[in-house]
């Protein structure tokens, strides 16, 4: 039987990335999925692939810099499905080059807090009475390298980060009575940020492949989505609290 046969999942910034191969991941496994991405194309084209392999998805599209997008968007997917099991909160974003700290305008700064922190805030507020209700919920939030490193020109990144660890780790023991496990992943993968890394720096981007042990950049789908897989199954049904590093073991001087 599948691992996550019966199970609702909504996940943020599914159109392309990490989200994508997330929601891709979770269909193969049985999973119904809510889907909430802002740029309309990408989603479309992720339904379609969603559904090609017989998939039950909801495409919204919406900005998650919002409260009330982030509300809405749970609300129809509960609404539709009838519930609500699993919560992934990948949706990011940061400037891209990066931005030393003292070139940092507040506006720039807000927003990478937005759409990480906050975001992850208020989707959690908001699945929260849903997989209460289950009593056997699952979420998976996001954090990174750049936070736990403090990786220069990343400043507001790596705060945002490090604040959904935090966060995240509270979460764990606030909810975990009434059933909810709340765990991180910390990926390195081939997701459009890696990209575009890749060719605004491609000699820092090899010499980071490099310091793998494993060599290569992780597959948003293979790699970090079967780790959501088990997060969100009950594989995992004693895991919470915890940091997965999906990084090929680039994280060995942490």
């Amino acid at each position: 039987m599948a691992r996550l046969q019966g199970k609702v999942a909504f996940i943020t910034g599914a159109g392309r990335g990490i989200g994508r191969g997330i929601a891709l991941a979770f269909a193969r496994e049985g999973a119904s999925l809510g889907l909430l991405e802002i740029d309309g194309e990408l989603l479309a084209e992720t339904a379609k692939r969603l559904e090609a392999q017989g998939a039950k998805c909801l495409a919204i599209e919406g900005d998650v810099a919002t409260r009330a997008a982030c509300e809405a968007a749970i609300g129809r997917t509960v609404e539709t499905f009838g519930g609500l099991d699993v919560l992934v909160n990948n949706a990011a974003w940061t400037p891209t080059p990066g931005l030393l700290l003292a070139d940092f305008d507040d506006a720039t700064f807000a927003r990478v807090l937005e759409t990480n922190l906050w975001a992850t805030f208020w989707c959690m507020q908001a699945a929260h009475p849903h997989l209460a209700r289950r009593a056997k919920g699952s979420i998976i939030n996001f954090a990174s390298g750049s936070g736990t490193r403090g990786q220069e020109t990343q400043g507001a990144y790596a705060a945002a980060k490090e604040g959904i660890r935090g966060l995240s780790r509270v979460a764990a023991r606030e909810w975990g009575p009434e059933g909810i496990r709340v765990n991180v992943i910390c990926p390195f993968a081939n997701s459009p940020g890696m990209i575009d890394w890749s060719k605004l720096d491609p000699e820092g981007h090899a010499a980071a492949i490099a310091q793998i042990p494993l060599r290569r950049v992780g597959d948003c789908e293979d790699d970090v989505g079967r780790v959501a897989v088990f997060l969100a199954s009950d594989d995992s049904a004693y895991v919470t609290a915890q940091t997965m590093w999906v990084d090929g073991g680039s994280g060995t001087t942490r």
